[in-house]
Formats: C-alpha cells, sequence, structure tokens
C-alpha cells in the first residue's frame, strides 16, 4: 500500500512540463510551441503551407490528417472491436493506476503479468544508465501508448512522457489516461499521431519507447527512422514486449493462425493493415546495418512457466512460441 507521504512526493516530482516544438505531421511545417496542452485544451495550430489544423481537443491533440484516418479507419474500428472482447479498460480508476502489476478485471492477468515484467526491468536495469547519462529528468517518447500506463509509470520517475497513440477512446485509448490525474498535478501531453508520421519537431527527445507496438509498424526501418528523427544526439531507442521468432517460418504460421482465429470469432481477419508483427534476428541485423547501430539485448525472466514453452513446444511437435525480450539502441547523430 503507497502512504500518503509517498503520493504527495510522487505527485511533487511531475508538477512540471517541458515546452514542446511541434510540426505539422502531413508536411513538417513548424507549427509553433505546447508549454502545456492540458491548460490548453481548445489551443490548435493552423499549417500555412496544407492547410492543416493540429487541435486540442479534451487534451489530446489530433495529429492525425483526415486521409490517414480514413486509411487507419478499418484497423482502428476493428483493433477496438477485438480489445473490448477481451474485456480491456474499466470504469474505474482503480484499474488504470494499477496498472501493469494487477489487473483489478482479471480478465487479462497474464498480459499485465508480462507487461509488469518489463517495466521492473526497464525501470531497474535499464533507465538508471540512461539517468546519469542526462543532468536533468528524462523527455521520453512512448510510442504505441494505449492508455497511458506506461507515460504515467514514467512521469512518477520523475520523467517528461509524451503518449502517442491511434487509438483516444476513454477505455482503452488516450482518453482513459484522464484516471491518471488523481496522482498527477498536470498530465502528460498526449496526441493522436501515427508512428511513421510524428508531430514533434527534429531532437526533443532523450528515448523513445515503444510500449508493445513495433510490430504495428509496415516498414520497421521508416517507423525507426522517424522515432530517431526526434531523438537528440546520442538519444536511446527501446523496443520492448514486440513478439520474437527464431526464424521468419514461425512468424508467419503464427499470422495464419491469428487470422483464421479471429475470422472464426469476429468476423474478420484483422489484417486491414500490413503489420509486420514480428521480429527475428535477421531483421533486427538490419536495422543495426540500416542505422549504424547495435542493439543490445534484454531478456527479463517471466517466469519458469513461459520459460519452459519452447521446451514443451518443441516436445508436443507445435510451432514455436513468440518470445519477449527488450532491444536497447543508441543513436547517434
Amino acid at each position: 500500500m503507497t502512504s500518503a507521504t509517498a503520493i504527495q512526493d510522487e505527485i511533487a516530482r511531475t508538477d512540471v512540463q517541458h515546452a514542446l516544438d511541434v510540426q505539422c505531421p502531413r508536411c513538417t511545417c513548424h507549427l509553433g510551441q505546447i508549454p502545456n496542452p492540458e491548460k490548453d485544451s481548445d489551443a490548435c495550430f493552423f499549417c500555412s503551407l496544407c492547410g492543416f489544423e493540429l487541435a486540442c481537443v479534451s487534451g489530446i491533440w489530433n495529429a492525425l490528417p483526415q486521409e490517414r484516418e480514413k486509411y487507419f479507419g478499418q484497423f482502428v474500428s476493428q483493433y477496438q472491436t477485438v480489445r473490448a472482447a477481451e474485456g480491456r479498460g474499466s470504469p474505474e480508476s482503480k484499474y488504470y493506476l494499477q496498472l501493469p502489476y494487477h489487473d483489478v478485471t482479471g480478465r487479462n492477468s497474464w498480459q499485465w503479468s508480462i507487461r509488469a515484467k518489463s517495466f521492473r526491468y526497464l525501470q531497474h536495469a535499464i533507465l538508471p544508465s540512461l539517468e546519469t547519462r542526462c543532468t536533468s529528468s528524462l523527455n521520453v517518447l512512448d510510442l504505441g501508448a494505449g492508455n497511458g500506463w506506461l507515460s504515467y509509470r514514467i512521469a512518477l520517475c520523475g520523467h517528461y512522457p509524451v503518449a502517442v497513440d491511434l487509438l483516444i477512446n476513454s477505455s482503452d485509448g488516450l482518453g482513459s489516461a484522464v484516471h491518471f490525474g488523481r496522482r498527477l498535478r498536470v498530465l502528460f501531453p498526449r496526441f493522436r499521431a501515427e508512428l511513421d508520421h510524428l508531430p514533434f519537431c527534429d531532437s526533443q527527445f532523450d528515448v523513445a519507447i515503444f510500449n508493445a507496438s513495433f510490430h504495428y509498424s509496415e516498414d520497421y526501418e521508416r517507423t525507426l527512422a522517424e522515432a530517431a528523427r526526434c531523438l537528440r544526439p546520442s538519444g536511446v531507442i527501446i523496443i520492448a514486449d514486440t513478439p520474437w521468432y527464431s526464424n521468419d517460418a514461425s512468424g508467419s504460421q503464427m499470422l495464419a493462425e491469428r487470422h483464421s482465429a479471429f475470422e472464426s470469432r469476429y468476423g474478420f481477419a484483422s489484417n486491414s493493415i500490413a503489420s509486420l508483427e514480428y521480429l527475428t534476428d535477421q531483421r533486427l541485423k538490419q536495422l543495426e546495418q540500416r542505422f549504424d547501430i547495435q542493439w543490445q539485448i534484454h531478456s527479463p525472466f517471466y517466469g519458469m512457466r513461459w520459460a519452459m514453452r519452447p521446451w514443451l513446444a518443441k516436445l508436443r511437435r507445435k510451432r514455436e512460441p513468440s518470445r519477449f525480450r527488450i532491444y536497447v539502441a543508441t543513436v547517434c547523430k
């Protein structure tokens, strides 16, 4: 149980937000500076070159041009259908405030236990070394933020997160992040945007974290390049909780099985966009060569049952199961 004193200390450490320079996600024209989106809920920027309007509605900046909203429309609709069927979200603030350590609904506890172990590893084994490199708190780009739980936890660590996602609903998307306002005096900035066209000017962040989201990319090189653009010199990219397979055959078989299962249960295969869905060593190597980086591969311990899955699959002559690792790389500019 967190004491009242500890909660006040957490609040005090998250009371300041850094200014943020934004650009047009369509034509990259510089739009201006956002000091605090939560206090300017009706603010907007108008691009004089292409006419795009970056507007803030209910604390969420919409950085998704109409043509891209149409492109992702089917994906978002189907994704929300699946997430709702899986029992994601809750009307209770306590559900969000206890993530990722405890799923009070009990509906997706197994997955949240993975997220919790990944975050603990990130907090204790990766962030400390990054913190020593900076004279102040880290500016963190949370890519694929979902309901914002990672941004919330990052803020409680004394850093300055910015949450990005396509979903803005109030149960599982950026809209549900309002629950974290019970612990944060100033809620972290939230942007509806796609990973390949971020609305941020160059070189503003120390860390970019793909939060169980990198596998939704349709082009890993393009997605990584956009995150790298937003980083300061020697900034760090982290990929967490993206499925890894030892070869493409296993990943392809997983996709075929999932599409078939979704078609049977929901009436659609959930393949409206060409997401790459998984990583392999070969794909990671290609990214190393393209960006002149070197991945540090971290393997958190997710429990004996999880560790035994590959061996059990072999014994039962089943497909290789996915594995999760955390990938960290410094981007030199």
